[in-house]
């Protein structure tokens, strides 16, 4: 059982950074991804980016690639989100999730069976 507490959201300006932080408590297996999705209201959750634990190989969604960059520190068990050139469309509640295997690939959201409560980002026009 993994279990995961997102931080680090609020609200700044277009073209602010922010950074999100995931705390995972539980054991990561190194076959595991960990990821970043997001929530608009009334819309569906959308992959952001994910990681695996071990080669550390990267996903992006296209909409955040060059923008946005995920890490993360295995021995603290966190895995961040750095969010720059932020823009309104970004707004969203952000989710941690972790997948232990990933039937549907790393980027779909049906892969993930662990997910944080949320933390909301607005970024203002």
């Amino acid at each position: 059982q993994v279990n995961l507490v997102e931080s680090g959201g609020g609200l700044v300006q277009a073209g602010a950074s922010l950074r999100l932080s995931c705390a995972a408590s539980g054991t990561i297996y190194s076959q595991y991804h960990l990821g970043w999705f997001r929530q608009e209201p009334g819309k569906e959750r959308e992959f952001v980016a994910s990681v695996h634990w071990r080669n550390n190989k990267k996903y992006y969604t296209v909409s955040v690639e060059g923008r946005f960059t995920i890490s993360r520190d295995a021995a603290m068990n966190t895995v961040d989100l750095q969010m720059n050139s932020l823009k309104p469309e970004d707004t969203a509640v952000y989710f941690c999730a972790a997948a232990t295997t990933t039937p549907w690939g790393p980027t779909n959201r049906r892969s993930y069976d662990a997910w944080g409560q949320g933390t909301q980002v607005i970024v203002s026009s």
